[in-house]
């Protein structure tokens, strides 16, 4: 109950971050209690992301007394709003948006920074959830081992199938990667499906790996992998191992895809082989459009738009696809660069 009363107050105050009804440091007071408290570190870290994915998130040196007063009305209402929002379904919905978020950034990364479509990359995710799964469902009940070896099973898968694929260029990459997940998709319908039980790091893994991509891509390493995607011919002719890079960048895309893979599988309690078909890798590709291929939030902001559109959707008909394609055209044609260009521009993460 302590963690629905928790997951509901960072539903809460998001939202009212997010509208700018509360400032950025007092966002961070009313989830941790002040500086004091143990969570502290990570409701900075959560407001910072936030700042740079919301243009209207306010700094702490912009607080009035209408966001003073709206602060004391969430923090006295604090119970009311747990019990408001803590209904299993709303957690359910946001721990998804996570997780898909996560899955969407990790193949932003060798989308939209490094240049290299892969429909295949939904394998990765899949392999995340089965190598949580098999432990579980052998007594094996540890959440930090499951996490490491779902990092450490897509890591190898991804290594190995970057190593081959990366060799070839243009729709010959995208057919040998789409042609993997296929080849393991049929390889895990002959195994049998597990069933497993949830676990509750969603939030702090996501705000973890958002930090860690964004000081990646600020970093000579993903420079250099943006210079690649612009120009791999003049970044080979001056002496960078371009092929290393990207199969870094495929490796490490491919890690993180499992660990959200892992997360989904304790999420839902259920892995199976659908989880690897092409189809998901497409919806993949189709939340970091939405967002916007290449902003770092991209994936995290098309998966939002994506899931809630599914759920909002699919209330009506069962026919929800053709509405969520309509918004994908209107976002092609108005906003080629995704949502997150209407507002930010294209700028380095």
């Amino acid at each position: 109950m302590q963690l629905i009363r928790r997951i509901a107050l960072v539903l809460g105050a998001s939202l009212a971050l997010a509208t700018g009804a509360i400032a950025q440091q007092q966002f961070v007071n009313v989830l941790t209690g002040g500086q004091s408290g143990v969570y502290y570190p990570l409701g900075v870290a959560l407001s910072q992301i936030y700042a740079k994915a919301i243009p209207n998130v306010r700094s702490t040196a912009q607080v009035t007394k209408a966001s003073a007063e709206n602060l004391n009305l969430l923090q006295a209402g604090r119970g009311e709003l747990a019990l408001a929002l803590g209904d299993a379904f709303y957690i359910g919905v946001a721990s998804r948006i996570l997780i898909f978020g996560l899955a969407a950034t990790s193949l932003n990364l060798i989308l939209g920074f490094g240049g290299m479509v892969s429909f295949g990359h939904a394998a990765f995710v899949g392999v995340g959830a089965y190598a949580a799964g098999i432990l579980m469902q052998n007594g094996i009940h540890s959440a930090g081992l499951a996490l490491l070896l779902a990092l450490v099973a897509a890591a190898v898968l991804a290594l190995l199938i970057g190593a081959i694929s990366l060799r070839t260029r243009g729709v010959y990459f995208i057919m040998i990667t789409l042609a993997f997940a296929q080849m393991l998709y049929y390889l895990m319908v002959s195994l049998k499906t597990y069933a497993i039980p949830a676990i509750g790091l969603v939030l702090v893994l996501s705000v973890g790996v958002f930090l860690a991509v964004q000081r990646l891509l600020n970093a000579p390493f993903g420079h250099a992998l943006q210079a690649i995607r612009e120009n791999e011919a003049r970044m080979l002719a001056i002496g960078f191992a371009v092929y290393r890079f990207k199969l870094m960048a495929f490796t490490l895309a491919g890690a993180l895809a499992g660990l959200a893979g892992a997360l989904l599988a304790n999420q839902s309690g259920f892995v199976s082989p659908s989880m690897m078909q092409w189809s998901e890798s497409g919806m993949l590709m189709v939340m970091v459009i939405l967002g916007g291929v290449g902003h770092l939030y991209g994936g995290l902001v098309g998966a939002v738009v994506f899931l809630l559109l599914e759920e909002l959707l699919s209330a009506y008909t069962i026919h929800w696809q053709l509405g969520l394609g309509a918004v994908l055209l209107a976002v092609v044609l108005m906003a080629p660069n995704g949502l997150l260009s209407l507002r930010l521009g294209r700028k380095s993460p």
